[in-house]
């Protein structure tokens, strides 16, 4: 059995992932296609994982979050660069 996705959203992070041609729904469905994880740093006390995977439309992305609670809270996401979306794919076996 699945388990449902947390998130924790507000305006801020909503604007900032938007400001990058980003929605929620995009990174919700990243999580749901299991992403890759490819950074894990602590930034200012709180750690931080930075992931890569594919929306529901093979849009490559990149996700910067942290946990809040049991939520995954997005820092930001943005389109993967050429290199990155190459190797995911070829990671995936796609």
């Amino acid at each position: 059995m699945e388990s449902e996705l947390s998130f924790d959203w507000d305006r801020a992070n909503i604007g900032h992932v938007g400001r990058h041609g980003v929605t929620p729904l995009e990174v919700g469905e990243l999580f749901a296609n299991e992403a890759v994880d490819i950074n894990y740093q602590v930034i200012d006390g709180e750690p931080r994982w930075t992931s890569v995977g594919h929306t529901g439309a093979m849009r490559i992305l990149v996700v910067v979050w942290t946990m809040r609670a049991s939520a995954i809270r997005p820092v930001t996401a943005f389109e993967a660069g050429k290199q990155l979306a190459a190797d995911y794919l070829k990671q995936k076996g796609w």
